[in-house]
């Protein structure tokens, strides 16, 4: 399939009204035909892994189009240059995280992007950033814990990031991995425990949050079902 039927198969599955729907939830959708996800999961399925057509697809900036460029692009082709075009193209959360969680996290260069994006100062690259620590945490099974400890002095810095899509995926990357194994649970307690004594709205929000579930009796008891 080249990326012009793809494109026109997306416009016929299109409605207006989820268009204005996305907005509300904060997606852009300058460029949205308005298609639901599991009308996009369907048609990334039927196209399987391609990487080129992949590559073809985000070149068109569609929303949709991007989400199944994330469905079916190859991680094991996806270079660190890729990444780094891509990522600067990120203009909402739903683009960043569908790429991350879906594309970008089963990557050689996941870590390493996790922590060079989290650095970064433009909003979504930076959400990109602990995005990906988050995804990590839950879909890499066999990672040791340091690879996630090395993660705890950015966290403690991106918590004093006000911005609403920053500080969430901040947020999210401290409860994924306090919630990854018994070891891990008690450190990223206790890094939330110093977040919260932070003189920030942000690090205080992020902090009482990730406290209320990683002390949660429902977490405690499928951390324990794990030892």
């Amino acid at each position: 399939m080249r990326a012009d039927e793809v494109i026109e198969r997306l416009r016929s599955l299109g409605n207006r009204k989820n268009v204005e729907g996305m907005a509300r939830y904060g997606i852009a959708s300058a460029k949205a035909f308005g298609v639901t996800a599991p009308e996009i999961r369907r048609l990334a399925k039927g196209i399987g892994r391609d990487q080129e057509l992949s590559l073809a697809l985000w070149r068109t900036g569609y929303l949709e189009a991007r989400a199944v460029a994330s469905l079916i692009g190859d991680p094991d082709r996806v270079t660190e240059d890729q990444m780094d075009r891509w990522v600067e193209d990120f203009d909402s959360w739903a683009v960043c995280d569908a790429c991350c969680g879906i594309l970008f996290d089963k990557t050689p260069f996941a870590y390493r992007k996790a922590a060079a994006w989290a650095k970064r100062d433009e909003e979504f690259v930076k959400r990109a950033g602990y995005v990906m620590m988050a995804e990590l945490a839950v879909h890499d099974k066999v990672a040791g814990d340091a690879r996630f400890i090395k993660f705890f002095p950015l966290i403690k810095k991106g918590s004093v990031d006000g911005r609403n899509f920053v500080k969430k995926a901040v947020n999210w990357a401290l409860r994924q991995i306090g919630k990854r194994n018994v070891t891990l649970h008690p450190l990223a307690v206790r890094l939330a425990e110093d977040i919260r004594s932070l003189d920030s709205s942000s690090a205080k929000w992020i902090a009482a949050d990730a406290l209320r579930e990683l002390n949660s009796a429902s977490v405690r008891r499928r951390l324990k079902k794990r030892m």
